[in-house]
């Protein structure tokens, strides 16, 4: 699938935000509707044979004991009690948590686990036709998962990480403490170059709650380095793109910056935290080299207080022809939906993607290969943030205050993380030529 055309409309960007609400109302009257229409000549789905599969495939790895998630759908007596909660959150696609807007930009990303319009009507046809039980015998099996400190990755990379690289030593973060910023250094061990396959930071359990962001930068023996991991609420995870991979030099050492904050529960937490890393063979060399790094970043911020749809833009310029692989917002409390947009020399202007955005879930959009943008040399990357600190917003504190920028929870941020790499003009050339020959056989 090819970039789809976008018309900038003045108003568009002030009216996103403001219309969110409306749009999810009505998109949920549309399916409460549609579900009550759909009973009238079907039978009504129960949890065994319909609404557990659904809620075992694709909730409960966040919804279990143990897990981070508020209560457990293991069990057909919770789930039904949260019956209508559930059907709120899968019809305004809010659950599983996958933002990123499909009727604006490029479409087409890796490991989307939104859940088909089919899957949304089983669910709302169910708790509207008073949330059977079903047969138990019927009943699929209850998914197994590791321990909350077990490696995500570990059954995707089809083992555990080549390189596990701790923070030098615990650090305990006080009860009722301020927020603390800490900078540590570890060394790697490495003894030859090696090039990145995939990462995961991984809090220690005690000091999961504690634990705000974790960011890695490697420092090479002879200067340099550079960005290689971040870890944040709702993210823990990336693996590169086939025929793309990172850098990590012999003897590098690994920068931590850690934002740690004071747990709700009132008792110290010691922590721990750690960075597994999934290496290409020692022989192996991938063909691209990639960059994850932040663009366009704003620190101008000037949100005033009561404002429900204060907007932001930054711009970054393009220096050498570039293949994006994935977009991640960034935002605090305040951020409600960032959009990514490329401005061309010639002035025409395509937006990539749009985002809604929730605090708690740090989500990279990875596009899948046929559609990963391609952006020449000499282009502007524009973003452009959207805010809330009104009384409509729970997490705006005391919404009569100004925010600005600022590295705390409550103060705001504004840029995307992007991953890319460079191409040279030919390979530039070539890969449009692609893209262009797909179109014109109809095949993209």
């Amino acid at each position: 699938m090819s970039f789809q055309s976008f018309n900038y409309i003045p108003d568009f960007e002030l009216s996103i935000v403001r219309s969110q609400t409306k749009l999810w109302v009505l998109t949920l009257t549309l399916f409460v509707s549609a579900g009550v229409t759909a009973q009238q000549g079907q039978s009504i789905p129960t949890f065994a044979e319909d609404v557990a599969p659904i809620i075992y495939d694709n909730c409960v790895e966040c919804h279990r004991p143990g897990s981070i998630a508020p209560m457990s759908l293991i069990d057909y007596e919770v789930v039904r009690a949260f019956g209508p909660i559930i059907k709120d959150r899968v019809v305004s696609r809010k659950m599983p948590p996958f933002f990123v807007d499909k009727t604006i930009g490029v479409q087409g990303f890796i490991d989307d686990p939104s859940l088909s319009d089919q899957e949304i009507g089983t669910i709302v046809r169910w708790v509207d036709g008073g949330a059977p039980q079903g047969d138990l015998d019927n009943l699929p099996a209850v998914p197994q998962y590791e321990q909350q400190v077990a490696w995500t990755l570990e059954d995707e990379m089809g083992r555990p990480p080549d390189l596990v690289v701790p923070i030098p030593e615990p650090f305990t973060v006080p009860a009722g403490g301020p927020n603390w910023w800490m900078t540590f250094v570890s060394e790697t061990g490495l003894t030859r170059d090696r090039w990145v396959q995939a990462f995961e930071t991984k809090p220690s359990a005690d000091g999961y709650p504690v634990v705000h962001h974790a960011v890695t930068s490697m420092r090479f023996p002879e200067g340099g380095g550079g960005f290689l991991s971040e870890y944040a609420l709702g993210k823990t995870a990336d693996i590169n793109p086939p025929g793309t991979g990172q850098l990590i030099k012999a003897g590098t050492e690994l920068v931590w910056n850690i934002h740690y904050a004071a747990a709700a529960d009132g008792t110290d937490h010691t922590d721990r935290t750690q960075l597994g890393l999934w290496l290409l063979p020692e022989d192996e060399e991938p063909e691209n080299r990639l960059i994850r790094a932040h663009m366009a970043d704003n620190e101008d911020l000037d949100i005033a207080g009561g404002v429900a749809n204060a907007r932001t833009d930054g711009y970054e310029f393009i220096e050498e022809n570039i293949r994006i692989t994935a977009f991640q917002p960034h935002l605090h409390n305040l951020g409600t939906r960032q959009c990514l947009e490329v401005i061309y020399q010639d002035n025409r202007r395509q937006m990539l993607s749009c985002a809604d955005w929730d605090f708690g879930w740090h989500i990279a959009y990875n596009y899948e290969e046929d559609v990963q943008p391609l952006i020449p040399k000499g282009s502007m990357i524009h973003v452009t943030s959207w805010y809330n600190n009104s009384l409509t917003n729970p997490w705006a504190g005391d919404s009569r205050n100004w925010v600005g920028f600022g590295q705390r929870s409550t103060d705001e941020m504004a840029f995307s993380w992007i991953s890319y790499y460079e191409l040279t003009d030919e390979e530039f050339e070539a890969a449009v030529a692609e893209r262009q020959q797909r179109l014109i056989s109809g095949t993209d």
